[in-house]
């Protein structure tokens, strides 16, 4: 099922893919890495003029990691938002995506975050290094196929 952001893409001939809609009916989206900066400006010019959340996760063990991107169209006079959730899917092995942090500054740590934990490299990103973890720290932790180190290494790091 085709919602109105997805019809209104299709319309201007802007390549994506839609995932139909979640429990609370807000459309879902499918970008590929390659057009989601301009996709992403688009949407600001759109009226999406809010990032909500920013998140990342691990699709399955040895597959695919997704950035997911929650975006708000806030105007004065409605009383309900218009939200859309866009992911962008990248293979494991060299997982990079363009940072949408030009687009919308609340971008910074959401994305210095999922870098940190899973290791999505954010093309163009101002400060991409680790936030949570030590700089030093080898692998990413929410990775399905993360070996966590012993415990007594780590402590004796200390």
């Amino acid at each position: 099922m085709q919602g109105p952001l997805s019809a209104w893409l299709v319309k201007h001939g802007l390549v994506h893919r839609s995932l139909g809609f979640d429990y609370q009916g807000i459309e879902t989206l499918q970008i590929k890495p390659e057009d989601w900066h301009s996709i992403a400006v688009i949407l600001y010019v759109y009226g999406y003029n809010y990032l909500r959340s920013q998140c990342a996760y691990d699709v399955a063990p040895g597959g695919l990691l997704a950035s997911v991107y929650h975006l708000t169209r806030i105007e004065s006079g409605r009383d309900q938002p218009e939200e859309v959730c866009i992911k962008v899917y990248v293979p494991r092995k060299n997982p990079r995506i363009p940072s949408i942090f030009w687009v919308w500054k609340s971008a910074d740590f959401q994305e210095r975050e999922s870098y940190d934990m899973l290791g999505i490299s954010y093309e163009n990103h101002p400060r991409l290094k680790r936030i949570l973890m030590p700089e030093n720290w080898i692998g990413w932790p929410l990775r399905k196929d993360y070996i966590a180190p012993n415990f007594y290494e780590i402590q004796d790091a200390y």
